[in-house]
Parts: structure tokens; C-alpha cells; sequence
């Protein structure tokens, strides 16, 4: 086995610190910062420094050796992208704000690359002009770069982050099936490598266009996504992407619509304590303007509008909510009393809660009143129907109908079957098997490697300090002298021994930093394995402590080497 590296910390450019970082508010950004793996240098953009390098380092090796194993193949692509590809997807304006746009001294747009399908599918026309050339899955680990409105979470949430985004390319629909099954099975060998624990869970395309799509969702409290699954069959999601179908009810046994005099009661809440009523009875009908348009949003009266969702179904129309003004020049629309039936020139989306045959209590379109017995499909239509809800906990499975459980995750790999959309727009064709040009399939797979890293902190950390998985850890073992001269001497000399047999070391060499604060520093630092050479040096016995269980035992230096070089 090949020499490994002895890092002396006496050397090392890191510093540890005591406290939590003012501005931190997760445990991720606290614990990197105050073990020294990073260093904000603005905000939402972040410096690596040597330890942390050397965990992003392995959380790439172990992307590219999976990469590698299902035949994929490494490129590097640029980072600074022409604006002409992504205009000619449409993602030059669907991205929106979020995405870095420059010029350079002439006036050429450009913009630094959030994912790179268009580039890719570019290279692929310039690379490949028969079917011959097919199937090919090509990737990258690099630099992505997002212009975050409120950066936050320190890595997590980031204007620049490192990613492996890769794309294949196939015949057929059968061929993308083959290489989006081999790049999930590539993820869960990646992400049980790494140790995260994590879930599969559908998803919504969003920006990248494509059939279907699916996450992989690491559970942490400092997670941005929600998703749900259910304790009694395999389904899992994403709350954006879960849908259900509108189950029509028997409204004609409901009596005619009738207007009620309802005075003050703007809000759910007022008008269903003034009726007596559950909120579950009402309908509440949301004013947004999807570019300028005035929409209405229904859903029942208990539960909230998730306006994410619809964005997601709106975009890349920009959505906002009504405002004040809105209102003026418009006797159809009565603030805190609109109702679907009568409205003029609103288009009408509802959730499919709202069923055709399903009654309710909602506004009258005019002041102080509301209507009873508003029967959907009989006194106002619907013109689409959308899942717009918060899902909530307890919502009923859409696959076996059990209550769903509800849990904050981290997104560390997003898969997508993008199909045409990117081929379409920038014409990527091959010479098919019957010399005819054949219209080239794609997909699209990410995996947040700095992510990873955060997601890992997050999930493995405990009350002292990161707790890092064998596999991705900055060393194999963190060597503490206690302090004296005899016992540096013997912490150098096992570390020698030790990293002669391959093993990553990491050794407390520091002169004039007590024990106790080196040994706060092993904890915080979070190698798998700790060994101190202290008070019984000069018998030659030295502690073997497992961070991650606390279990300590003293043993002989020659038998703590046979341990950790097993």
C-alpha cells in the first residue's frame, strides 16, 4: 500500500474557533466554519481550506468512480456560457433574476452556467452524426453558479456550488429509460457510499422541462424542501409534485345557490365563526396577476394556497398577488367577497378539491354578503384544474390513501427525463439505422457535491462537533499529543507508522495549545478515529477512541497500528 500523507497540524492553514459564527444559522454553517473547513469570502460564495477540500475531494471521487462505472465520460466544459443556446431554449429569460448575466467588453451577452444541458446537447451535435455515436452518457464535476436573492445556510444555499451534472443521449425512448435506470441505480450507490441516509421521492421538472423526474431527498431539519411519504405503501414526493385527481360529487340534490347576509366577515375565519360553520365549508378564492392578468385561485376554506405551485404552473409567466389597486375599476371584484360564480373575464383554476357536484359557502361578489349552496360545475366552472394546496400532515396517500407524514430534507441528486425538449430547440439529430435523420432523446442528473458535504454535516454531527463517515473523511485517524516533548515525539513517530501503511493522519503536533483544547479540537474536527498519545507514553500505550461512539480503550502503541491499518 502506497505511503499516505501525515498532516501536521502545526502546519495546517485552518483555525478552529470556539464560538458559532454571528451570522449562522444552521448546524452545517456552524461546525465547518468553527472546525475550519471553510471561510465566507461573500456572501453565499465560500473558500474551501484544506480540510474541507480534502472531504470535497472525496465526496467527487466517489461521484466520479460511480460515473464511471455505469460508462460514463468525464469532460470539462466551460463555466462562461453564450447566451444564444439558452435563448434559443427559452431558459435565457425563464430563469429569471436567478441567473448571472454579463457582457464582455463588446457588448456580447453571456452568463455563468446553473446547469449546462444546452451546452452539452451542442457538443453532442458537433460530436455525433450517426446512430452509430448512440447511446452516450457524458458528465462533469464543476462550478454552477445561481444569483440567490438571500443567500443562506452557508454551503447549502450558495451563489456558487459544486455539482456533477450529467446527460445522455439515445435513440429512442427505451434508451432513455436504460440510461435514467442506470444513472438512479449510480445515485443510491453513491449516496449509501457516502453515508447519507436519504429518499427517492417524485418531483416536478420546473425550468429543466422533461416527463418525468424524481429527487433524492437527505432528511435535515435545515432542509429547504418538505416532502411526504407513507407509513403504509412505497410512495414518496416531494410536496410540489404530489396531484390528485378531482373526485366529482352528487350535487343535485343541493338546493338553489342563495345569497346571505354576511356583514365584516372578510376572512374565512370571521365568516365561519359567524355562520357556525367549519372552515372545510367555505371556499376561498386567491386574486393573483400572472403577467398583469387577473387569475383566481380556489381551494377550500381550510386549507392555505401554496403559491409555489402556482408558479410552477404559470411559469415561465411571472406571479404576483393582487394588490389594492387592482381592485379600482373593477365592480366584478368585491375585496374579501369574491366568488367564482359571476366573475367576468377571470380565469378560474381551482384545486381538485374544489370537485364538480362539490357545494359551498363563498363570496357573492358583492359587499357584506356571501352565497350558500354554490355547487361547482352547476353555478361556476372551473378552467382548470391544479394542485395548489400546502400539503399537510395526514393528507390522504395518493396511492393507497393512508395519512401521509411530512418531513424537512436537503436535495443532494435530482434525475430528469427531458425527452426532445433541448434536441427540438437546437436540432440535434442523427443518421438513423434507415438513413433517415433520427431526433436525438435526452436526460438530465445532478448531484449537489457541496451539497453533500452539508447534507453529511447535517445528518452525522452531534453535541461536539462533525462526525464525518470513513469514506469521505479529511483523514483516516486524528493523532493527539497531549503536550510534552516525549509524547509529540511518539504521536510523530505512529503517525509515520501509520501512513507508511496508508492510512490518512491527521496529527496534533501544536506546541503551546493545552489538551484540553486539543482535544475539543478532535471532536469538533470529527475523524472516524482519535488515538492520543498522553499520560502513559513512555510505557508506550496510547488511546483509541471511536468519535463517533465515544467508546475509549487503552491499548499498545503496535497494537493500536494492527487496529487502524486492518
Amino acid at each position: 500500500m502506497a505511503n499516505a500523507p501525515v498532516q501536521r497540524m502545526s502546519q495546517l492553514m485552518a483555525k478552529t474557533l470556539r464560538d458559532d459564527p454571528a451570522d449562522a444559522e444552521v448546524l452545517s454553517h456552524k461546525l465547518l466554519v468553527r472546525a475550519g473547513y471553510v471561510r465566507r469570502t461573500a456572501a453565499g460564495i465560500w473558500s474551501w481550506l484544506p480540510l474541507g477540500k480534502k472531504v470535497l475531494a472525496n465526496v467527487e471521487r466517489v461521484v466520479r468512480e460511480e460515473m464511471d462505472a455505469i460508462g460514463a465520460q468525464e469532460v470539462l466544459l466551460p463555466a462562461i456560457l453564450p447566451r444564444e443556446p439558452y435563448e434559443a431554449t427559452g431558459r435565457w429569460e425563464e430563469y429569471g433574476p436567478e441567473l448571472f448575466r454579463l457582457q464582455d467588453r463588446k457588448g456580447g451577452d453571456y452568463l455563468l452556467g446553473p446547469t449546462h444541458e444546452e451546452i452539452f446537447t451542442l457538443l453532442v451535435k458537433d460530436q455525433a452524426s450517426s446512430y452509430k455515436d448512440l447511446p452516450v452518457i457524458l458528465y462533469q464535476i464543476q462550478s454552477k453558479y445561481r444569483d440567490e436573492a438571500r443567500p443562506r445556510a452557508g454551503i447549502l444555499r450558495g451563489r456558487e456550488f459544486l455539482m456533477k451534472d450529467s446527460y445522455s443521449f439515445d435513440l429512442d425512448d427505451e434508451g432513455l429509460t436504460r440510461s435514467y435506470g442506470l444513472h438512479r441505480q449510480a445515485y443510491q450507490r453513491i449516496f449509501e457510499r457516502l453515508g447519507l441516509d436519504y429518499r427517492i421521492c417524485a418531483a416536478t421538472a420546473g425550468a429543466m422541462g422533461g416527463s418525468k423526474s424524481e429527487e433524492f431527498l437527505a432528511p435535515a431539519e435545515a432542509g429547504e424542501d418538505t416532502f411526504a411519504d407513507c407509513p403504509n405503501c412505497d410512495f414518496a414526493a416531494n410536496t410540489e409534485a404530489i396531484s390528485y385527481e378531482p373526485k366529482p360529487a352528487d350535487g343535485s340534490a343541493v338546493p338553489a345557490a342563495e345569497d346571505i347576509p354576511t356583514p365584516d366577515t372578510p376572512t374565512i375565519e370571521t365568516l365561519a365563526a359567524s355562520l357556525g360553520v367549519p372552515a372545510s365549508a367555505t371556499l376561498k378564492n386567491l386574486l393573483v396577476k400572472v403577467d398583469g392578468e387577473i387569475v383566481a385561485v380556489g381551494v377550500p376554506g381550510d386549507r392555505e394556497v401554496d403559491l409555489g405551485k402556482v408558479e410552477a404552473h404559470f411559469a415561465p409567466a411571472a406571479v404576483e398577488l393582487v394588490t389594492a389597486e387592482d381592485f379600482v375599476g373593477r365592480p366584478d371584484l368585491v375585496r374579501g367577497y369574491v366568488g367564482p360564480q359571476g366573475l367576468e373575464k377571470v380565469r378560474y383554476i381551482a384545486d381538485p378539491r374544489v370537485a364538480p357536484g362539490t357545494s359551498w359557502i363563498t363570496g357573492a361578489n358583492k359587499a357584506d354578503t356571501h352565497t350558500k349552496n354554490v355547487v361547482a360545475g352547476r353555478d361556476f366552472e372551473v378552467d382548470a384544474y391544479v394542485d395548489v394546496v400546502v400539503v399537510d400532515e395526514g393528507d390522504p396517500c395518493p396511492k393507497c390513501g393512508t395519512g401521509l407524514r411530512l418531513d424537512r430534507a436537503i436535495e443532494i441528486g435530482h434525475i430528469f427525463q427531458l425527452g426532445r425538449k433541448y434536441a427540438d430547440a437546437l436540432k440535434l439529430d442523427v443518421l438513423g439505422q434507415q438513413g433517415k435523420p433520427v431526433r436525438v432523446t435526452m436526460g438530465s442528473y445532478g448531484v449537489g457535491v457541496s451539497r453533500a458535504v452539508a447534507a453529511l454535516a447535517e445528518q452525522t454531527a452531534d453535541d461536539k462537533g462533525l462526525c464525518w463517515p470513513q469514506e469521505i473523511a479529511p483523514a483516516d485517524v486524528h493523532v493527539v499529543a497531549a503536550g510534552k516533548a516525549l509524547q509529540t515525539e511518539l504521536a510523530l513517530d505512529v503517525s509515520a507508522k501509520l501512513a507508511a501503511a496508508g492510512v490518512r493522519v491527521l496529527v496534533d503536533d501544536r506546541a503551546g495549545v493545552s489538551p484540553g483544547v486539543k482535544f475539543t479540537d478532535s471532536e469538533l474536527i470529527g475523524v472516524p478515529q482519535i488515538l492520543v498519545a498522553g499520560r502513559r507514553s513512555a510505557e508506550g500505550v496510547v488511546e483509541l477512541k471511536d468519535r463517533r461512539t465515544g467508546e475509549r480503550e487503552e491499548v499498545t502503541v503496535d497494537e493500536a497500528i494492527a487496529r487502524l491499518t486492518a
